[in-house]
């Protein structure tokens, strides 16, 4: 029988004031927005507000390069700042790999095979920028600030939202894009049943839902046998309603996750503060 948690857990806050090498700016791109904020990446805080500009359409290469420029402007431009020349993450709705973005979801299909690094540098006039996959910067923000805080073993970050995001950690080290909601479940992908967006369109009760996400959870954990389940995206606000109808038939602890809407941006700014690294930097 699996145990499960869902207090909030509160992120500690430092009570110095940070100083502009404790501060990282981290950048999430998505389908219908583009949002930036400056985090100080010794509490995954963020220091100010975010700042947000709608994705372009079509939301080419180009196009959201000029619009990263718009926001680090902004955010560089506020008195709590990082360094001019410090690195800045992004994460982008794709699979990444050596700076490289190999897949497209909800932006133009160009970015396949697009240098995501090299094209936003370049539109920051040389300023060094650290790439990774959204659900990747996510999961690193929740595992280091969040819910796997402190906790050693693998832990699966899973959102359930338009698809279905994943990120493993391990003793917080990541292992990159790994593309967790393309599982094949009962011959079909797995997200076109279970995602937030499968229930909504298949107008799913809860009970329904909660059963397709037993199928799900039961198979990750028997393929990774996890330490630890977190789970994001807008149905984790609500875990009453579905957590009843599975959470008896997963032995891995369950919990939601804490970090919301800001995840993306402190994993990216994260991500470029090189505070983590990936399995495959390990020697």
């Amino acid at each position: 029988m699996t145990e499960t948690v869902t207090e909030t857990v509160e992120i500690q806050v430092e009570v110095t004031k940070p100083t502009p090498a404790d501060l990282a700016i981290g950048i999430d791109i998505g389908g219908t927005g583009m949002k930036g904020g400056i985090v100080d990446i010794r509490t995954g805080n963020l220091v100010s507000d975010r700042f947000r500009i709608p994705t372009p359409s079509p939301a080419t290469p180009e196009a959201c390069a000029e619009v990263v420029v718009q926001i680090v402007e902004e955010l560089q431009s506020r008195d709590l700042a990082p360094a001019p020349d410090s690195p800045i993450g992004i994460d982008f709705p794709a699979v990444v790999k050596n700076g490289r973005t190999l897949s497209a979801a909800n932006v133009d299909e160009t970015w396949i095979g697009a240098d995501l690094e090299g094209i936003m540098s370049k539109a920051l006039g040389g300023r060094r920028v650290y790439g990774l996959n959204d659900a990747d910067a996510a999961g690193l923000a929740e595992a280091h600030y969040g819910q796997g805080k402190d906790k050693d073993g693998l832990i699966a970050v899973i959102t359930l939202g338009t698809g279905i995001g994943s990120a493993l950690i391990i003793n917080g080290q990541l292992v990159p894009n790994t593309e967790l909601g393309h599982l094949e479940i009962d011959g079909e992908d797995a997200e076109s049943r279970a995602s937030a967006r499968a229930r909504e369109r298949e107008d799913l009760s809860w009970k329904k839902y909660g059963k397709r996400l037993r199928r799900y959870f039961t198979h990750v954990e028997m393929l990774f046998s996890p330490d630890l389940f977190v789970i994001g995206g807008g149905v984790s606000k609500n875990p009453d309603k579905f957590l009843p109808y599975f959470e008896d038939e997963v032995e891995t602890p369950i919990v939601m996750a804490t970090l919301r809407n800001n995840a993306g941006i402190v994993g990216a700014a994260l991500w470029a503060a090189g505070w983590t690294q990936t399995v495959e930097d390990v020697d």
